[in-house]
């Protein structure tokens, strides 16, 4: 009573079933297949084999997860009553989903679980592929396959691709890292008399697998080193080999401070591309800001100080803490409330105590433009701000008269107009914050006019014939004015 026993109904023929498991399948009442599509079953069936099979659930759900967790119970339920003998191909504990359901929850229910014994069908593949698994390998489900758990330098075994659908799924997920063409082996009921293998380029997987329950698709370890360039890890090993014994000279002489200015160019280039629209530039241009967070990180490992995992690790944690809404059950609707929550959180990891303050977040480092931005912006939390434009503007004008007035001619002037002229462009930073303009972007944005428009007149000037210098200010003037009209 209370008892579910699973067995395992091997991978092949009838002639490899252990004689115990064979005897005990044939005197059980109670005897549930998760499928009857097995070779074995066929054979059992000539001899008056008795059983109830699970197939027709899969016809009801459109998920796999959704048919193991049906099945589950109903054996669940079954064993309340009588002592069940649970059947399922290749071995219980070789990507059986249903046997891990049973096993967890099982106990919960007072129903003991036992597993019997079982061929897995890795063994009859690994002979038929002649492959050895101690090169190192995966064994993925097919149903739930993900692009990110591919190893691509080891053999990978793809289990329970059930039909075409399945194969489909599989084929799109291993064409992001695999290319088009590379070839996979499918192997059906390997070990049996009915084993068929066909090699095939990764295109036509979804054309060849029919409905088999016994089917597994095998993808050889990459050998050719730019397949594997996607690789993370193997980008990893590229700035490991620079910054080592053998690696690149100017990389091995490279600091964290020797670095700074390449990282501050890099991100710069990438806003470029941003706003250049450049698809294809910006995927360079974020692949060259990558490399300068892997080089800190190399230094950091060689050092003994950090490494990219503890990068990922930090940042990984610091995401889900700030995002509970997410991660959590706090519960938000709108932008507003999702960066309240997020400053609220950064408060509390840093402890913040009246002592400290509040501009404390925003780095000398910082383009002063942006800098002013930022440091406006951290005192407008806390109410040091104006609440309508109006008296920022007038701020401004106030600023320009004073910055007039330095403008005397003396020798003092210099000193005494820098520093207006900071504060105009402060006060104008602050104008800029109201009308929700990013200093930077529009400075970026108005450089970028000035070069189109001086562009246009250098193209006049030489289509004059003449020098810039033989120019007056008039005439260049007019061709700035052609320029403007123009739409540059």
């Amino acid at each position: 009573m209370n008892k579910i026993e699973i067995l395992g109904l091997g991978a092949g023929d009838i002639e490899q079933l252990p004689y115990g498991i064979y005897k005990k399948i044939m005197k059980s009442t109670h005897l549930f297949l998760r499928t009857k599509e097995h070779p074995v079953i066929a054979e059992l069936e000539k001899e008056g084999l008795q059983f109830s099979s699970f197939d027709g659930i899969y016809e009801k759900h459109d998920q796999f997860e959704e048919v193991y967790q049906e099945i589950t119970r109903e054996l669940l339920n079954k064993a309340k009553n009588n002592t069940v003998i649970y059947a399922v191909p290749g071995h219980p504990l070789v990507a059986e989903r249903t046997v891990q359901l049973l096993l967890e929850l099982g106990p919960k229910e007072d129903v003991e679980i036992v597993i019997g014994g079982g061929q897995s069908f890795l063994d009859a593949l690994f002979q038929t592929l002649k492959v050895d698994p101690v090169e190192g390998f995966q064994l993925l489900d097919g149903t739930s396959l993900e692009a990110d758990s591919l190893q691509l330098n080891q053999h990978i075994i793809i289990s329970q691709v059930y039909d075409q659908f399945v194969a489909s799924e599989v084929k799109l997920t291993l064409m992001e890292r695999y290319p088009d063409d590379y070839e996979v082996i499918i192997a059906t009921a390997a070990g049996s008399k009915g084993e068929h293998i066909e090699r095939l380029p990764l295109y036509e997987l979804d054309r060849k697998v029919t409905l088999n329950n016994l089917t597994s698709v095998y993808v050889p370890p990459v050998k050719d080193k730019q397949i594997q360039w996607k690789d993370f890890s193997y980008f990893r090993e590229i700035i490991a080999k620079l910054r080592g014994p053998n690696g690149c000279p100017w990389d091995k002489e490279q600091t964290h401070e020797s670095l700074k200015k390449y990282l501050i160019e890099e991100t710069y280039e990438v806003i470029d591309a941003i706003d250049c629209g450049d698809i294809d530039h910006l995927v360079e241009e974020l692949g060259d800001v990558l490399l300068q967070v892997l080089l800190h990180a190399q230094i950091g490992e060689d050092e003994g100080y950090f490494s990219i995992n503890d990068v990922i690790e930090g940042i990984s944690a610091k995401m889900i803490r700030r995002h509970p809404h997410v991660f959590g059950n706090t519960h938000v609707e709108t932008a507003e409330e999702v960066v309240q929550n997020w400053q609220e959180i950064k408060k509390n990891e840093k402890n913040t105590t009246t002592s400290s303050s509040l501009l404390e977040g925003v780095s000398l480092s910082l383009p002063n433009l942006i800098r002013a931005y930022e440091l406006q912006k951290k005192t407008a939390k806390v109410g040091f701000d104006w609440k309508e434009i109006g008296p920022a503007l007038e701020k401004v004008k106030e600023e320009l008269q004073e910055f007039e007035n330095e403008l005397n001619g003396t020798k003092e002037q210099s000193i005494l107009a820098k520093r207006e002229f900071g504060d105009l462009l402060f006060a104008f930073v602050n104008v800029a914050r109201f009308l929700d303009i990013h200093p930077e972007e529009a400075l970026f944005e108005t450089n970028e006019k000035f070069i189109r428009r001086f562009h246009f007149v250098e193209e006049r000037v030489k289509e004059s014939g003449k020098e810039f210098e033989e120019h007056s200010l008039e005439e260049l003037d007019h061709y700035w004015d052609e320029a403007k009209l123009g739409g540059l």
